[in-house]
């Protein structure tokens, strides 16, 4: 019976391919050497007797000699086959090159076996060892900036082979070859193939260039990890670091650009500084102490008229300097005093009733008016028309442009007048009493009154028109009430009410700022500036020893005048304008060239 035969390619130290079986060796491939040597002969091995190859010229005989060449070749395979003993199924597995998919990277990893690409024609150092160990040689081939690496048949297991990735990288396959050139000719077969494994990859592969070749993924890598990303909860197609959910909302808006990008320096503080000292301070000795007179006016030409007893004195506010502008017979004393509106003339009132019109300029009485059987103690001007009140609680309005100067008379309170304002634009006038009531006038109709209030306990003094809303008007009453009421003089409601405390003497609206300013008498003699509408209070500031009985604002809005019974004369810069940086940088380039001039 024949042995089955063991085929276990081997390197000899003849030079020579032979299997191993179980009766010997038999050689496959000998050498020319040895075939010479020993006279054998191989369908393999060209004879070295043969005569040399002779170059024809003719296309038919070529034609004739590849078809022999062919015909005998396929006679020598199918020879080689069976004497090899190669069955069928190997056979079909060789012509068509078909590789498997190795099922796990380490299986793949161990049918990875490279045999030499070509057999040499001279001595071989292949040889088939029965005892020895087989040698294992490493072919190495740069391709572009890639090493490729082949080891012999002998597995050695790491740990790079066992890694998922290592056996992803381990799979190249060919993809830009032709189909042609991918199936194993009979060449091939003859160049040592047929002992190769069956996804061998040949040496005439290695030869191609780098963009032949690519990585191809494994498919039970690929199945690995799409598992464990479901695992997990995560999605391979989008960003590691991207948020599944919506990122959470602040809880408060946060400004960035207010957050990152804060000045080197505090902010400034918007509140401004007020100073609690008056910025100057006159005497102003003979003032008589009496809450229902009005002694104290500043006029738009910044100068500011003042009656103490029976003298009127003028202070220059541009150049500091007053003088005397008129005095009163002995039997009778300044009661009121008012500028006018362009600030060329001014009205006097005294104590028998009797009003003066002064020029400024020239210094001279223009007229004497004369109606009321009492003293004057508060007068208002509306262009060319001039309202005094006197002690009996009328009202009479002049025209001092006319002789007969008097052109209405309005009755509306039983007791003296000491209030008495004209709204800017004219069209009303609030007057205010002894009797405590508060009457608002209508310049279409001055039979009567069109609002008439009655909510102050003491006489109303303060009165003050607001200077940015026309039809707001602002009453203080005396020492039993210490109340100021805001009102609507279009519907004659009251908007808001403040209580203060203290007697209010006089009112006076900001026209720089949203606020008012109140002059206080007993118990505290104060200044307290308010906000509004807010009604905030800004700060109070002790002023006076005695009650301020008087107060004037001056033409720029920013400093009030005070005068109280210690005969004090004090200018308190409540009001003062902020200097923006355009402003001061203005100022001082006209300081700057005016110095170079």
């Amino acid at each position: 019976m024949a042995t089955a035969a063991i085929y276990t390619p081997v390197k000899s130290h003849t030079g020579i391919f032979s299997t191993r079986t179980a009766g010997g060796r038999i050689p496959l491939t000998p050498s020319p050497r040895s075939c010479a040597a020993n006279n054998i002969t191989s369908p393999f091995t060209p004879s070295p007797s043969l005569p040399p190859r002779v170059r024809h010229n003719d296309p038919d005989w070529h034609v004739e000699k590849t078809k022999k060449k062919c015909t005998s070749l396929s006679e020598s395979l199918s020879a080689a086959f069976t004497s090899l003993k190669v069955s069928v199924k190997s056979r079909e597995s060789i012509t068509t090159h078909s590789p498997k998919v190795s099922s796990s990277p380490k299986s793949d990893i161990t049918k990875k076996t490279f045999l030499p690409a070509r057999l040499e024609q001279t001595v071989s150092e292949w040889t088939l060892n029965s005892s020895a160990a087989p040698i294992k040689k490493n072919i190495r081939r740069e391709v572009g900036k890639k090493t490729l690496r082949m080891n012999g048949d002998r597995f050695i297991p790491n740990r790079s082979a066992s890694s998922p990735t290592a056996a992803a990288k381990a799979q190249r396959i060919v993809t830009s070859r032709p189909r042609s050139s991918r199936l194993v000719s009979a060449n091939s077969v003859l160049q040592g193939g047929v002992f190769s494994h069956d996804d061998n990859i040949s040496a005439a592969s290695l030869a191609d260039d780098d963009d032949d070749f690519r990585y191809a993924p494994n498919a039970d890598l690929l199945t690995f990890q799409s598992s464990i990303a479901d695992a997990c909860g995560l999605n391979l197609n989008t960003r590691i670091l991207e948020f599944k959910p919506k990122a959470p909302e602040p809880l408060k808006p946060t400004d960035t650009r207010a957050q990152y990008n804060r000045p080197l320096r505090p902010a400034r503080s918007t509140r401004r500084r007020i100073p609690t000292a008056p910025d100057r301070v006159l005497d102003a000795p003979g003032l008589l102490d009496d809450y229902y007179l009005n002694l104290l006016d500043w006029s738009s030409r910044n100068m500011v008229v003042i009656g103490l007893e029976t003298q009127v004195y003028i202070w220059n506010g541009d150049t500091g300097s007053s003088s005397s502008l008129m005095e009163t017979a002995m039997d009778t004393y300044i009661s009121s005093v008012k500028w006018s509106a362009d600030g060329g003339f001014v009205a006097i009132g005294t104590g028998n009733g009797d009003v003066e019109l002064w020029d400024i300029e020239d210094q001279t009485k223009v007229r004497t008016m004369r109606g009321h059987e009492s003293r004057v103690g508060v007068m208002s001007w509306n262009q060319a028309i001039l309202s005094t009140g006197a002690q009996s609680g009328s009202i009479f309005n002049h025209d001092v442009r006319i002789s007969d100067h008097k052109i209405a008379e309005l009755n509306g309170h039983t007791s003296e007048l000491c209030g008495l304002e004209w709204r800017a634009d004219g069209a009303q006038l609030a007057s205010g009493g002894n009797d405590n009531l508060v009457n608002i006038w209508d310049t279409r109709l001055l039979t009567a009154p069109r609002w008439t209030k009655t909510n102050h306990n003491a006489a109303v003094k303060a009165l003050s028109w607001c200077p940015w809303q026309s039809n707001l008007l602002a009453t203080g009453g005396g020492n039993h009430d210490g109340c100021i009421h805001f009102w609507n003089s279009t519907t004659g409601a009251r908007v808001n009410s403040i209580d203060t405390g203290s007697q209010v003497t006089s009112l006076k609206w900001s026209t720089n700022y949203r606020e008012i300013v109140s002059c206080h008498g007993m118990p505290d003699n104060q200044l307290t500036i308010w906000k509004y509408p807010s009604l905030t209070r800004i700060i109070d500031i002790p002023a006076h020893e005695t009650r301020i009985l008087h107060s004037a604002l001056s033409p720029d809005g920013q400093t009030l005048a005070t005068c109280a019974s210690d005969e004090n004369l004090k200018f308190w810069k409540l009001f003062e304008k902020q200097t923006t940086p355009s402003e001061y940088a203005r100022g001082f380039s006209r300081g700057r060239s005016s110095m170079i001039r």
